[in-house]
């Protein structure tokens, strides 16, 4: 379990690498790290004091800063056999370094047959039923209460700025609640039709241990899948890194367009 002190020190790092602190973060999904590439300062992760060290492919593990954001390359999966604390860690990081909304992206497979593959959806909500929080233990005050609310976990006023965005970038948005499955599998048809039994329209494997964490600290938090496959038994589908990747480049443009008019914004 990190202390306080631990936090404190990624964050010193943070903002001195940074120059200053900054309000707003930005996390690239798998398949978006080369979306910012060249856009500002890089520090690596293994710069930054406790943090955890990306293994997935496509998470390069490194932090981007911009005059007015800081661009996580790169995040941390339950499924590479950190805690959920541990994924999480980065977020609190980031509050000790100033930011107050953050912007999570991913890639997801679209549970409801209404989306396709190379859509951008706004997460409107989540379903989390691993059994697994990231703030299950002694609570840190110095964050939050123990028990807070999260009936808006993602934020309505930061998804309508999106959605003013996207539309500015002739981009059609999607909306929909993301079903979190840790992975590293991926899910079977059965698990499919029980998530969209359930409600859910996007499946991953991250941002909701994030999306608590951030709203612990009062922080808003913004969530946006890049629809990369249908998932498993949707349509016939079967899923593939490749296939993931592949389209997660692909809608690249678009989504860049729509974040650096958000940022900017916001």
């Amino acid at each position: 379990m990190y202390t306080y002190a631990d936090y404190e020190a990624a964050a010193e790092a943070i903002v001195s690498a940074a120059g200053g602190s900054r309000r707003t973060a930005l996390v690239l999904g798998s398949g978006m790290g080369a979306l910012f590439k060249g856009s500002g300062r890089v520090t690596a992760y293994s710069e930054i004091p406790n943090f955890p060290r990306p293994t997935a492919p496509m998470h390069r593990g490194e932090l981007i800063v911009t005059d007015n954001a800081y661009i996580m390359c790169g995040r941390f999966h339950r499924y590479e056999g950190y805690t959920s604390e541990q994924t999480a860690f980065y977020v609190r990081a980031l509050y000790l370094a100033g930011v107050r909304q953050i912007i999570l992206t991913n890639a997801a497979g679209a549970v409801n047959p209404a989306f396709s593959p190379g859509d951008i959806a706004l997460i409107s909500d989540h379903i989390n039923l691993s059994g697994e929080n990231p703030l299950i233990g002694e609570n840190e005050e110095r964050f939050g209460e123990r028990f807070f609310d999260m009936s808006e976990a993602y934020s309505p006023e930061l998804r309508a700025a999106a959605a003013e965005c996207a539309r500015e970038c002739g981009i059609e948005l999607k909306e929909g609640v993301y079903f979190y499955m840790s992975g590293p599998s991926y899910e079977t048809p059965a698990e499919i039709r029980a998530a969209a039994a359930l409600g859910g329209d996007l499946v991953g494997m991250s941002t909701v241990f994030e999306c608590i964490t951030a709203r612990h600290c009062g922080m808003k938090v913004l969530g946006i899948s890049c629809v990369t496959n249908m998932a498993c038994g949707v349509a016939g589908a079967s899923v593939s890194a490749a296939e993931v990747e592949e389209t997660a480049g692909a809608a690249g443009g678009r989504l860049r367009c729509m974040l650096e008019k958000l940022i900017e914004r916001i």
